[in-house]
């Protein structure tokens, strides 16, 4: 009887591990998940912010050589 009750306890301890080493595991799976998809997030932001500062970078230059051309043309 008293062997049977420490092979119980041994199992049980064992499916209680088990359970936590699952548990422990999908929890990082999910934390991992997580960060990809922030990450994602994050480059789509970021690409949208260069392809923002790309068309005024653009649109600046355009400006600065209409003056340019203008003040050319006022001294001529």
């Amino acid at each position: 009887k008293q062997r049977l009750t420490r092979v119980f306890l041994g199992f049980f301890t064992f499916l209680w591990w088990l359970t936590h080493l699952c548990a422990n595991h999908q929890s990082r799976l999910h934390r991992g998940v997580l960060r990809d998809l922030e990450r994602q997030h994050q480059k789509k932001e970021n690409i949208r912010l260069l392809e923002e500062q790309i068309a005024l970078t653009k649109q600046l230059k355009e400006e600065r050589d209409k003056m340019l051309m203008e003040k050319g043309s006022q001294q001529s």
